[in-house]
């Protein structure tokens, strides 16, 4: 089966018919037409419909090592510099058409599957590993242009450096038993974005220190028996694109995932009771420089989008000839330019794996890691100080198709745009920055890695220092 269309995704996530619960009901009926979910799966759809454009297909689309069929250019195994700047040039035509909301664009778990397959020889003779399984799971979702989500984090029950739980009952999700068949699983995991509107769940246990059922990694559909999804409240605030132009598109839920029972079979489980594995995989394997290529490449779109916004406040209310408001405008610049400049950095200076993959440079990447949590905060900061006022006076689409228009076209007109206009730009800016889902973004960018001290921290210890030093003692 070739790359998916839009119809040919809502359809399959329709008939899944997941287990998906929001504000303690279930949902029933088609889950694309649930208020919650409608934008989000429409703004999906869109994705899988432009990789089939006759002027981007190349772009988007390659062709399957195995059948020749058309498939994404996200599951892309490069072995050469160019095809990591395929990959980018894939990963920001699809931000693009989002301006780089959707952190979760089907890209980034392409990108994931594409990671762990190609470094699947560093699990091969390995205890409990099934290496067969990744390339079996990663050709599955290739050929079928599957969608994913994927759950890597335990409930955050206690957050002391060496906690290990007690309760009879499995909080994090752990293995229970195990038979001919596979592996039970029971417990819960966080921070599923998407949750409910994929095909498939991809599961990795967090490691630890003493319980090797602790440590797994498996794959299964998303409405698999035992699985639910429990959804944090919607942050859609309404249909309409006017009102809420950012939350009614691009809003992905993020859920709870409820493992109660649910059995995977051993042909689905990359590796488990390993507990060396689950700790150090996903640090060694292609992970962190395949993602953070396709993120830092996301977010050099969703910078642009947002620089767009901040220019067109300055246009609409004329206040360019401020020196503040200048160098405000310039540290959005500063920044776009930077990440656009390290994942430049990153690809030049890639370099071949053992397994023959071409993999951007780990530590470039980082410091881009490092850059965008604690830089994005400030971004919101930055339109919320050019907008001031005007992101409080928004009156909704309805209150222009009422008898009061008159008003507000006198009263909330701007220098270079009618009322009208000038609110739906700042609706823009209020939903981008000061909304449920404004502020959803914010927090979502600041740990979108992780903790950033954690990540500071890794690239502290990881970056070579040793011929600095030796360069002062030299002078000394």
């Amino acid at each position: 089966m070739p790359a998916s269309t839009g119809s040919d995704y809502i359809s399959r996530i329709d008939r899944l018919q997941t287990n998906v619960w929001i504000d303690g009901t279930p949902i029933t009926g088609k889950i694309s037409e649930h208020a919650a979910f409608k934008g989000i799966m429409k703004s999906q759809a869109a994705l899988y419909d432009l990789q089939h454009q006759p002027e981007v297909r190349e772009k988007m689309l390659y062709r399957s090592p195995t059948t020749g069929q058309w498939v994404g250019m996200s599951f892309l195994q490069p072995k050469t510099k160019e095809d990591l700047t395929k990959r980018r040039l894939m990963i920001q035509e699809w931000a693009r058409l989002n301006n780089g909301m959707m952190g979760r664009s089907p890209d980034y778990m392409n990108t994931v599957i594409t990671a762990l397959a190609s470094s699947v020889d560093w699990l091969k003779g390995k205890a409990s590993c099934f290496p067969e399984n990744v390339l079996a799971f990663y050709e599955y979702v290739r050929e079928n242009d599957l969608s994913m989500t994927h759950t890597f984090i335990d409930p955050q029950v206690n957050r002391k450096a060496f906690y290990f739980e007690e309760s009879e009952e499995p909080i994090a999700a752990k293995v229970m038993a195990k038979n001919e068949n596979g592996i039970l699983i029971k417990g819960a995991r966080l921070l599923a974005t998407q949750g409910g509107i994929t095909d498939e769940i991809v599961v990795i246990s967090s490691g630890g220190v003493h319980v090797e059922a602790n440590g797994f990694a498996f794959a299964i559909p998303s409405n698999c028996e035992g699985l639910r999804f429990v959804c944090r409240e919607s942050f859609v605030g309404g249909d309409s694109a006017f009102n809420y132009p950012l939350s009614s598109r691009y809003e992905e839920m993020d859920t709870i995932v409820v493992f109660d029972n649910v059995w995977v079979p051993w042909e689905r489980v990359f590796y488990c009771d390993n507990m060396a594995v689950a700790n150090s995989f996903m640090r060694t394997s292609a992970y962190l420089p395949f993602t953070l290529h396709q993120v830092v490449s996301r977010q050099i779109v969703k910078t642009e989008f947002i620089l767009g916004v901040v220019q067109s406040i300055i246009d609409t209310i004329q206040i360019g000839e401020y020196q503040h408001v200048q160098e405000k405008a310039t540290e959005v610049i500063v920044v776009l330019e930077t990440m656009k400049a390290l994942v430049l950095k990153a690809e030049s200076e890639a370099q071949l794996d053992e397994a023959g993959f071409m993999r951007p440079d780990q530590t470039t990447l980082q410091i881009a890691s490092n850059v965008y949590p604690r830089i994005y905060p400030r971004f919101a900061e930055i339109i919320q100080q050019l907008g001031a006022s005007g992101l409080m006076s928004i009156p909704t689409e309805k209150a222009f198709q009422s008898t009061i228009r008159k008003d507000l076209d006198q009263y909330l007109q701007a220098a270079s745009k009618n009322a009208e206009e000038r609110v739906k730009l700042f609706r823009l800016a209020w939903d981008l920055t000061m909304s449920a889902f404004g502020t959803r973004e914010t927090l979502y960018e600041r740990f979108f890695f992780g903790d950033p001290v954690k990540l500071a921290s890794q690239l502290y210890h990881e970056y070579e220092k040793e011929a600095f030093v030796k360069r002062v003692e030299k002078l000394m």
